[in-house]
């Protein structure tokens, strides 16, 4: 707990480097634009939002019955359907299908999931090369690092930062514009997408009644990675079902618009299986690990359990004021912000990431831009009860908040000592709101002293 909680601490000073603030800064300013025009193109916003959290609420009033029918109709296609308790078993499986088929190359589209498993990892100790595909998850695995963003893997970087690393790594020339960054990329995946065995996506969501991965993406990448390689691995979490085909047009123009402000992504796909007996296109062998890891406990936590509807649109990222300052790395965990603030109590060990909860001014931006209307600013002071009820807070912790809630719960105990006094314990307190705000000094007598004595 100490450790992970530290590790936040130490990370937060970034906050206070101007360079990245400045990146993430505009970064984020582009979104907010793209988001205030894609939004005008609702009728009626709101009414969406609700459609959207009634039908995710319903899958989780009836999670098994849906994920049982998903079952039964991608396996009557022609996958195969594994279930994962937990990263290990995930992994298990993955690995025995690769030293199945002799892979030696995995091509993969952007999943989230993968990285909460440690995919790449993973399979590299089988010698097996794992290639990110996304733009994004290609520049950040390059430069050896982790996803900053749900949705925007290298919201940290500057197009100068990108310019510079590809030249290190590939020689490219120093002053590239982004177009020919892109297209240069474009370029070596190509390579891989021909040549690689195993493609591996996630899944925006799995469609029960019809069996299908519904993929939504800019890039066509997740499309190079089904059509290609000639096993298909799907890596999804048990949340991702939604009851219909139906629902498609409400999901995907939502989570396109509260992720990138765009009416519709560039490619909207619904991957029905593998390849059949006619058809020229597609995975040969396609294997669905559905994964809990912590889901369940998620699941059965009472009020918590509505942060299952996140869509991954990554609009709370954008919209929270924290993580605007101290940024993806800081959360040290692989969903940041105010989802995975919520959610990763539950995935992992609770008092190792309960701090994340504390990391939140409870502004409620968070709330107002979700798709699927998880109250998240009231869940996060849910994981603060339910952190103060389990009494895992330090000793001195406990008894300061004790003694500061005595002080604060009647006015006359704070009139009961002078300014004098209340100055010299602020000093003793050694920077009570840190090291970079300085306290004024307080006045001798309060103001409701002052203004009693006036009348």
């Amino acid at each position: 707990m100490a450790a992970q909680k530290e590790i936040f601490l130490k990370k937060s000073k970034i906050a206070f480097d101007l360079k990245h603030r400045k990146t993430i800064g505009h970064n984020i300013s582009k979104y907010d634009e793209a988001l205030a025009a894609g939004q005008k193109r609702y009728i009626n916003l709101e009414l969406a939002k609700s459609r959207a959290a009634y039908i995710k609420q319903k899958v989780l009033n009836n999670l098994a019955d849906y994920l049982a029918q998903f079952e039964k109709n991608i396996t009557a296609k022609g996958a195969t359907v594994l279930w994962a308790r937990d990263a290990e078993e995930a992994i298990g499986h993955i690995k025995k299908n690769i030293s199945e088929n002799g892979a030696k190359l995995v091509v993969k589209s952007k999943s989230m999931v993968t990285e909460e498993i440690g995919f790449n990892e993973e399979v590299e100790q089988l010698g097996v090369k794992s290639i990110e595909t996304d733009l994004g998850e290609f520049i950040v695995q390059e430069a050896g690092e982790k996803p900053y963003h749900i949705l925007t893997p290298a919201m940290h970087k500057s197009k100068k930062d990108v310019a510079e690393l590809f030249t290190n790594n590939f020689s490219t020339p120093k002053n590239a514009t982004a177009a020919e960054l892109t297209g240069f990329v474009r370029q070596e995946l190509r390579k891989k997408f021909t040549s690689a065995d195993f493609g591996v996506t996630g899944a925006n969501f799995l469609v029960a009644d019809v069996g299908g991965i519904g993929l939504t993406e800019n890039e066509g990448n997740g499309l190079m990675s089904v059509s290609f390689p000639k096993t298909h691995i799907v890596l999804a979490g048990i949340e991702r079902v939604i009851p219909s085909i139906e629902d498609l047009p409400l999901f995907f123009p939502l989570l396109s618009t509260l992720g990138t402000g765009q009416q519709l992504s560039a490619y909207n796909s619904l991957v029905l299986g593998p390849k059949k007996t006619n058809e020229a296109d597609g995975s040969e062998k396609m294997v669905v690990i559905l994964l809990d890891n912590g889901r369940t406990n998620l699941y059965n936590s009472g009020e918590q359990s509505q942060a299952l509807k996140c869509l991954r649109c990554g609009a709370c990222l954008n919209a929270c004021p924290i993580y605007k300052n101290v940024g993806g790395y800081t959360y040290n965990t692989t969903y940041s912000g105010p989802i995975g603030s919520v959610i990763t109590p539950f995935l992992g060990e609770f008092k190792d990431y309960k701090h994340l909860s504390f990391a939140c001014t409870v502004c409620g931006k968070c709330t107002e831009t979700c798709p699927v209307k998880i109250p998240l600013h009231e869940l996060l002071l849910k994981n603060r009860q339910q952190s103060a009820e389990g009494k895992q807070e330090p000793f001195l912790w406990d008894m300061g908040m004790k003694a500061y809630g005595y002080m604060f719960n009647k006015r006359s105990r704070l009139d009961g000592v002078g300014g004098n006094v209340k100055n010299a314990a602020l000093k003793i307190s050694m920077h009570p709101f840190g090291k970079k705000k300085e306290i004024p000094p307080l006045a001798k007598s309060s103001f409701s002293k002052q203004w009693n004595n006036k009348k």
